[in-house]
């Protein structure tokens, strides 16, 4: 694969501006769950915004992301909206969803963000069908199908990268495996952790990035896209990169014992969103964090005052018109 031109001043700050969207957004979330007001659990994404925001810089706006339910860096990287997501989480009208779904289930069709699922592994084989379609209606998009380490534990899994390379289908698997099923290792899951070399019997490329590095993500996803609209088929691409909280929930959990907080560090010292504001002058990144703050605020504004959904919500969009 030859690497991609460096990226401009424009890339950095919109790069820099997606990270520290997220970052910021889901620390608010980790600040406001304790009062109650977020009606449903929270799979907080820091420290992994990388995966998502590299992914997803490298799409267009006719191409699709299938999210997990640690979907909230996947949802705002393709542009899903920020006031939306929060009233969402809050239980209101004006979420995403209604209300109805909360943090686990983010959709946005106006920015082709399908709808992510509680259920591990289950938006693997939904991504494919996407795909499929893309391909039979000759439109050039493609997908990136985002999974958890844990996923690919999943019979479907392994039955859509067969029908993906069967059929030539345009889906760039993403796996972020940060290293944990919940509380379980790898090393208690997998024989071997040749993850890749699994993946590439399916007559897949497979790309396996160790450090969280944005641009690395970026510039493999580039290559992908550009090989699948070519019609040249699936790629997989598998992260490693690191959960700095609890499985679900605002706080940390290295007191439980399943892991030590000395993992955490190496992570912490080569943090992407530092990184990346780190290579803008002094000026433009505070101008950036300045209006991200203030979308911040505006969105928390709009969940705390927008409304409940009324009781007979409960029976719309239950079944097809």
């Amino acid at each position: 694969m030859e690497p991609s031109s460096s990226p401009s001043s424009k890339d950095l700050q919109r790069i820099y501006r997606s990270l520290r969207l997220i970052r910021r957004a889901e620390e608010e979330v980790a600040r406001i769950y304790p009062s109650d007001k977020i009606k449903s659990p929270v799979h907080l994404s820091i420290g992994q915004e990388s995966v998502a925001v590299g992914v997803c810089d490298m799409l267009d706006k006719k191409d699709a992301v299938s999210g997990t339910y640690r979907g909230h860096a996947t949802y705002l990287a393709k542009g899903g909206s920020l006031k939306g997501m929060i009233a969402e989480m809050y239980g209101k009208d004006t979420g995403c969803a209604r209300g109805k779904g909360g943090s686990m289930h983010l959709i946005e069709a106006n920015a082709n963000v399908l709808g992510s699922s509680a259920v591990v592994g289950t938006t693997i084989p939904i991504a494919m069908g996407w795909a499929l379609a893309a391909k039979k209606r000759k439109t050039g998009a493609v997908i990136a199908a985002f999974l958890g380490d844990g996923a690919t534990e999943e019979g479907a899994f392994y039955e859509s990268l067969n029908f993906a390379s069967l059929h030539k289908l345009p889906i760039l698997f993403v796996c972020e495996n940060n290293g944990y099923a919940i509380h379980t290792p790898l090393s208690k899951r997998w024989a071997t952790q040749h993850l890749c070399q699994r993946v590439a019997s399916y007559d897949i490329p497979t790309f396996r990035i160790e450090d969280g590095d944005v641009f690395s993500i970026r510039n493999v996803t580039a290559w992908a896209v550009d090989a699948m609209r070519k019609g040249e088929g699936p790629v997989f691409m598998e992260c490693l990169i690191y959960r700095w909280r609890e499985h679900v929930g605002p706080g940390d959990d290295y007191h439980i014992g399943y892991r030590q907080k000395n993992e955490l560090q190496p992570w912490m010292e080569t943090d992407q969103v530092e990184k990346v504001g780190k290579m803008l002058d002094a000026e433009t990144r505070k101008k950036i964090d300045k209006a991200v703050e203030k979308e911040i605020a505006e969105a928390i504004d709009f969940a705390e005052k927008s409304p409940v959904p009324k009781p007979r919500a409960l029976m719309e969009y239950v079944y097809a018109d």
